[in-house]
């Protein structure tokens, strides 16, 4: 069994040599069959194109939120911890955000189980969710000192798109 070990690491160690020469910086689904061999490389596909923070907001209107990054003037506002995520600000009526409800002020975490701290990572995840029709978008929202006995908390929203 110490045998094993080694070996195991010194495979990882050169798969990650393999995997670094398939191009930095693009973005490409990996999918490896481990053995007690060499890891096998059974496909590596380069993404459409690389997100802008434009077309994650655009993304974000067609799907029904306006949404923003968190900045120190928001963090301070909502009371969070650290300047980091992306906030809902307003939610648009009749599109499958506001039919899952999502509310404003809510921070998006994940979509279909894929973490969002950033405009980018929000766009790439809803690219990826909006044609499966059927996902879930979790979502943080503070405690609100208005509605008292409501916290703050996670809260996860089911999302059906239907085809026009």
């Amino acid at each position: 069994m110490n045998m094993i070990r080694p070996t195991i690491q010194h495979r990882i160690h050169k798969l990650a040599g393999m995997i670094a020469h398939v191009g930095r910086g693009a973005i490409v689904s990996i999918i490896l069959a481990f053995s007690l061999g060499t890891p096998v490389l059974l496909q590596a596909e380069p993404a459409s194109q690389a997100m802008t923070k434009e077309q994650a907001i655009k993304l974000g209107e067609d799907f029904g939120i306006i949404v923003g990054e968190v900045d120190e003037e928001i963090r301070d506002f909502l009371g969070l911890e650290r300047a980091k995520g992306v906030v809902v600000f307003e939610v648009i009526g009749g599109k499958p955000a506001a039919l899952a409800g999502i509310k404003p002020r809510a921070l998006i975490k994940e979509i279909n189980s894929v973490e969002v701290t950033t405009l980018l990572d929000f766009g790439l995840a809803l690219q990826d969710a909006l044609p499966t029709e059927n996902f879930s978008v979790a979502t943080y929202e503070p405690s609100d000192p208005d509605n008292q006995g409501i916290s703050g908390g996670i809260n996860f929203h089911f999302v059906r798109v239907e085809k026009s």
